[in-house]
């Protein structure tokens, strides 16, 4: 390999491995935006992980989304409304995947790749490009409102996930975690009472 071409490609991979910007790192609401979309992320993918692979086919009724559609339309959103602040979403982004995407490990990593542009539009808008007027499909707003738009559509939807999850007997990770915790340390303080010497004097 060429030495430019060599040089070339270490620059590639370089920015490659950077690692994408923490919401600490992006003043102002836009790193407002990030902690919040992190959050649905970290959620709706413990979520999707949680879940059978059987299961990504279930709905609650004809008529509406099924548990990948859900999924995967978070994902298109998450693509498509920022095309409406001039972002430009991945030519093989079309709103037939919410149908066409049903494997459990393609959907997930269609939302972390979802997430991982959303992330990169935001922070690559300027502070100055907010308050900018957009038409959207919604009608006329600022980017400000347009990306608040984006980060309450995913907390929508990661409600509605909840729900699907539970009627089917899922409990959210994060939830199974705190009550495990919970019983942990309920079950260990027990413990401790029944251990602990009685003081001095103490009535047998």
């Amino acid at each position: 390999m060429k030495p430019i071409a060599m040089l070339g490609a270490a620059i590639l991979g370089l920015a490659a491995a950077a690692p994408p910007a923490r919401a600490a790192d992006v003043p102002g609401i836009r790193g407002d935006y990030l902690r919040s979309i992190a959050d649905v992320e970290q959620k709706l993918v413990s979520l999707a992980e949680a879940t059978p692979q059987r299961k990504f086919f279930w709905r609650p009724m004809k008529g509406v989304r099924s548990i990948s559609e859900v999924y995967m339309h978070v994902a298109g959103a998450n693509y498509i409304i920022p095309t409406y602040a001039g972002v430009k979403a991945p030519p093989d982004i079309t709103p037939e995947m919410e149908k066409s995407v049903t494997d459990k490990a393609r959907v997930i990593e269609a939302l972390k790749d979802s997430f991982d542009h959303l992330r990169e539009a935001i922070t690559n808008t300027p502070d100055a490009d907010l308050d900018k007027r957009v038409q959207t499909f919604a009608g006329e707003m600022s980017v400000r409102e347009l990306y608040l738009l984006v980060v309450a559509h995913g907390h929508e939807h990661l409600g509605q996930s909840i729900a699907y999850a539970r009627e089917n007997g899922i409990t959210p990770p994060w939830t199974a975690a705190e009550e495990a915790k919970a019983k942990a340390l309920a079950d260990a303080k027990k413990h401790g009472d029944k251990e602990a010497p009685k003081p001095a004097g103490a009535a047998k």
